[in-house]
């Protein structure tokens, strides 16, 4: 509203200022038509003494001549001085206008400002409550949506061990269902081998059973014809004492 003021008051100024240029170059346009007119009065009157008199010496001619210069060149002198004057005066005027209306802005500014501040105080004391609440509300709610992502981040985790967790166990399930398999080949080569083993002993006590039977054959069949040769040298001879042959078993 100051600013407003200051601005309103300004142009006043200047249209006042703008009058007084305008008297002052009226009155400067009526001095110099004046004078025009002094000098064309002057001349006509010099004309017609000039024709009235031929007696006029060139002197008083010379001497007219330099008063009307002198008079001309003073009063340029004077309308100049009065120009300068005039413009410095409006100088000086437009810089104390320039100064009154930065103050005026200046202290607008001020007023303004310290309204605007009373009034937000004044708005924030009245909407305290309804602040403090839209507060805690907006505090609830960014505390549920943690709470929230919270949940979904732990629910992510527990799925990507449990995950991991089957995983882990189809590996261990392999690796036992591996073993397993090469403990049962194992166990079925161990077999195999034992019952080869088995086989290559009863072979080895059926070769030697053969063996002990072919052996006693033998000397069956030994002792066999051992006694018949007896029997012949002792029915050839009866006279000669029975001699008795026996044979070590073979080992």
């Amino acid at each position: 509203m100051g600013r407003s003021r200051s601005r309103s008051k300004s142009p006043r100024r200047r249209h006042k200022s703008k009058h007084s240029h305008k008297r002052s170059k009226s009155r400067d346009r009526n001095s110099h038509k004046h004078g025009d007119k002094t000098r064309e009065r002057s001349s006509k009157s010099r004309k017609r003494s000039h024709s009235s008199s031929s007696s006029s010496s060139d002197a008083s001619v010379d001497t007219s001549k330099l008063n009307s210069h002198s008079k001309k060149k003073y009063h340029h002198h004077d309308r100049k001085m009065d120009e300068v004057e005039r413009l410095a005066e409006m100088e000086r005027q437009r810089r104390q206008r320039e100064i009154e209306q930065k103050l005026v802005e200046e202290e607008t500014a001020r007023r303004i400002e310290i309204m605007v501040q009373k009034r937000v105080e004044e708005e924030l004391e009245k909407r305290k409550e309804e602040i403090e609440a839209d507060v805690l509300r907006r505090v609830e709610e960014a505390k549920k949506i943690m709470e929230k992502e919270m949940m979904e981040e732990m629910e992510k985790r527990r799925l990507v061990l449990l995950e991991e967790e089957k995983k882990r166990e189809e590996e261990e399930r392999k690796k036992r269902e591996e073993l397993e398999l090469i403990l049962a080949e194992n166990n079925r080569k161990m077999e195999e081998a034992q019952k080869k083993l088995a086989e290559e002993r009863l072979a080895m006590v059926e070769e030697q059973r053969k063996m002990e039977e072919e052996r006693q054959r033998l000397k069956k069949e030994h002792e066999k014809r051992v006694k018949e040769e007896q029997k012949k040298i002792l029915g050839k001879n009866n006279s000669r004492p029975k001699l008795s042959f026996s044979l070590k078993p073979a080992v």
